[in-house]
């Protein structure tokens, strides 16, 4: 293992204070109240991926780490730069401002290359090697909880759970030892150092398999073509509306309202179609000009087509009125004559005759024989 001291004087002091200030704005952003107040918690956001970012630029070009190497050649000291595409990782995920698969990828890309480091210093735990080797031979489909069954999935979860726990409380336990002790113990400072990275490392496995669910998720919704920008808007909107959109054009303006004369006419002025065929307003085809005209001003309802003399010899017609009076047929209904007496005594003399018949032939006295 290289020496510690060594290597602080061959590193520089701004990798260090870089580091530093981003982990600082990290915490800060744990802690901030400002995610009540998107904008601000983005911009701090974005800044913070920037220290981060130029962390690894700077740690790539010092070449802190070599594929040669192994943990032990690495110095307590530059251990914590181990972290540095885990906490971009955890950072670009939180970015909001962009285009979500785009995030979630540079988010996998950085955790990946995480996991690469560990793996080539033999960081990994045998648990976490093995599930390295499960991720990189089913990337899109990596899962924490691979199987089907009820009760070994819900024993992953709780064996995962505690291990993180554990994890979490050894890493409170040794950073509860005194700052000037950690910087003067190089093994003190390097078990802490040890244990978040395992912490870390937990943590990236279970970020993986979030993001592999979401990435699904999006892979289900439908394609939504981005909003057109503001001047292919005024474009489309100059060529719907006949308005020129060549600047050499005579009659190019500025402004994309109608003309006066336009808009006093109610729209009505100027063509109905493009030169090229296109619609510019809509209209109404009729079969006459004139018929247009005259139902200008007829009033909403509807007038008679005819005049009553004009109704009535139509009826005629048809047949439905009889000219003159008279008996059309015979009937019962019909009344006789006042003036034939022979026909009015032969009325009464039946009107008589049947009442003497009803007197002597009371109603049920025909048939007695089924009486009791």
């Amino acid at each position: 293992m290289a020496n510690m001291n060594s290597n602080d004087a061959e590193q520089p002091s701004s990798l260090r204070k870089l580091f530093e200030t981003a982990n600082n704005q990290r915490h800060e952003l744990e802690h901030s109240t400002a995610q009540s107040n998107p904008p601000t918690y983005q911009d701090n956001l974005r800044a913070t991926i920037g220290a981060f970012q130029q962390c690894q630029q700077l740690t790539d070009r010092l070449t802190i780490f070599s594929p040669n190497e192994t943990e032990d050649d690495i110095a307590s000291v530059d251990l914590q730069y181990l972290l540095i595409n885990h906490y971009l990782g955890e950072l670009l995920r939180q970015d909001s401002t962009t285009n979500r698969k785009t995030v979630l990828q540079q988010s996998q890309t950085a955790y990946e290359l995480y996991l690469k480091l560990l793996d080539t210093y033999d960081m990994l735990s045998k648990a976490d090697t093995k599930l390295y080797q499960r991720y990189l031979s089913s990337r899109d489909d990596f899962s924490l909880l691979s199987t089907s069954d009820p009760t070994a999935r819900r024993n992953t979860k709780i064996s995962r759970y505690k291990q993180e726990q554990e994890l979490k409380l050894k890493l409170r336990s040794l950073a509860q030892i005194p700052l000037a002790l950690q910087q003067n113990d190089d093994a003190a400072s390097r078990e802490l150092y040890l244990a978040e990275v395992q912490l870390c490392t937990h943590n990236t496995f279970h970020a993986l398999d979030i993001i592999n669910q979401e990435l699904q998720i999006l892979a289900l919704m439908p394609h939504t073509s981005p909003a057109p920008q503001p001047e292919e808007r005024e474009i489309d909107y100059r060529h719907r509306n006949g308005i020129p959109n060549n600047k050499d054009d005579s009659n190019y303006s500025e402004r994309l309202d109608p003309p006066l004369s336009q808009l006093l006419n109610n729209g009505k002025a100027g063509p109905i179609l493009s030169k090229e065929g296109k619609p510019l307003k809509p209209f109404t085809l009729l079969d006459s000009r004139q018929r247009f005209q005259n139902g200008v001003f007829r009033p909403d309802h509807s007038l008679p087509t005819m005049t009553i003399d004009e109704y009535l010899a139509e009826e005629k017609r048809r047949g439905g009125m009889v000219d003159g009076g008279g008996q059309t047929g015979g009937g019962a209904g019909q009344e006789g004559n006042e003036d034939d007496l022979e026909k009015a005594d032969m009325e009464t003399m039946e009107k008589r005759e049947w009442d003497e018949y009803v007197e002597a032939n009371p109603k049920g006295s025909g048939n007695t024989l089924n009486r009791g």
